[in-house]
């Protein structure tokens, strides 16, 4: 049985070798990921029992896909296939003072496609502990928002912890459509996980005294944006990831949460950055990581946020790092010496 069912799209990324621009490319570099994917990999590689769940195309791209969660541990029998095609996200990873870009590529992919009769939730959460999903999955469709919904409901229903990391996508729906339908999810969310702006975007709490272009973010404010969340939702915890950008290249990374009664930031890294996707996401799976194997809330947050620290080091979308690691930064060994 899986611990940990995360529910949502896995894409083929397409990159320009090294920091290329898309105009300079003659070939891609390909690999696989997706928000919740990554969240299953992240947990699969900390000994989690982990199930991810997708609709995936029946050709060999939805099967590489599949081998791609198998490789790391992911559970993929609750994985249905079927649809047209996977969805695909082309990325030029930016340096210095030049942005990163994404190209979505999705329009049409099977999970976008998906209807609640692909999907028996009271099989797939037997026995599990933990639903995990993103707002990216209901951006897909309303059909998928409905989907997302039904899981959320069963999962409660059955007794399970359910965290949602908001990840606002404006290229994918707007900010009104994104109150609406998160909204209706968040009754039924016991963990909530936002980044800077995701408040804002997602339900109009904006965080004051907060400049995030120009690297300025207040401790008061977040604690408002977090009080907030929890009063109008009932979240048990809230979560906020604390991103301040230097360049493309260089960041300062910290987190905070707030479980209801105090709250707690975590130690700050500058960290200079060889892939930042898939950043947010290995957070998401240390905090899940801590909190089901019952750390406290002060140990929770920074094992969340050493362990993202660690993902900013890895290219590609996911993290592949062991729970020893993470700890070793989190006693301060950051020195990046060689390992003999």
């Amino acid at each position: 049985m899986s611990k940990v069912v995360c529910f949502g799209e896995i894409m083929l990324r397409l990159a320009p070798p090294g920091y290329a621009r898309f105009t300079q490319a003659s070939s891609f570099d390909a690999v696989y990921g997706g928000g919740e994917a990554n969240v299953s990999i992240s947990l699969a590689n900390f000994g989690v029992d982990a199930a991810y769940v997708t609709k995936l195309p029946d050709n060999p791209i939805g099967q590489s896909a599949l081998n791609e969660l198998r490789r790391y541990g992911v559970f993929t029998g609750h994985i249905v296939r079927g649809g047209e095609r996977l969805g695909i996200y082309f990325i030029e990873k930016g340096a210095s003072q030049r942005a990163s870009k994404v190209v979505y590529d999705r329009k049409y992919s099977s999970v976008s496609q998906a209807s609640k009769a692909d999907f028996n939730w009271d099989a797939i959460f037997d026995g599990a502990q933990w639903f995990h999903f993103t707002g990216i999955t209901p951006a897909l469709g309303d059909n998928v928002a409905e989907i997302t919904l039904e899981a959320c409901r069963i999962a409660k229903e059955k007794g399970l912890t359910v965290s949602c990391d908001l990840n606002f996508r404006k290229n994918l729906w707007s900010s009104e459509k994104t109150g609406t339908v998160m909204g209706g999810l968040m009754k039924y969310v016991d963990i909530c996980i936002a980044n800077e702006e995701d408040a804002e975007k997602v339900f109009g709490i904006k965080a004051p005294n907060t400049n995030i272009t120009g690297g300025t973010l207040s401790h008061e404010g977040y604690k408002r944006v977090a009080a907030e969340l929890k009063k109008r939702f009932g979240f048990k915890k809230v979560a906020i990831t604390l991103r301040s950008s230097i360049s493309a290249s260089d960041n300062n990374w910290a987190a905070m949460l707030y479980d209801g009664e105090e709250f707690f930031f975590s130690k700050n890294y500058p960290i200079h950055i060889v892939d930042r996707v898939g950043g947010g996401d290995s957070f998401g799976a240390g905090l899940i990581y801590g909190l089901i194997n019952g750390y406290s809330s002060r140990d929770t947050i920074e094992f969340a946020v050493a362990a993202s620290c660690l993902k900013h080091s890895i290219d590609g979308d996911s993290n592949h790092v062991t729970v020893s690691e993470v700890k070793a930064l989190m006693g301060g060994d950051g020195s990046g010496r060689v390992q003999r």
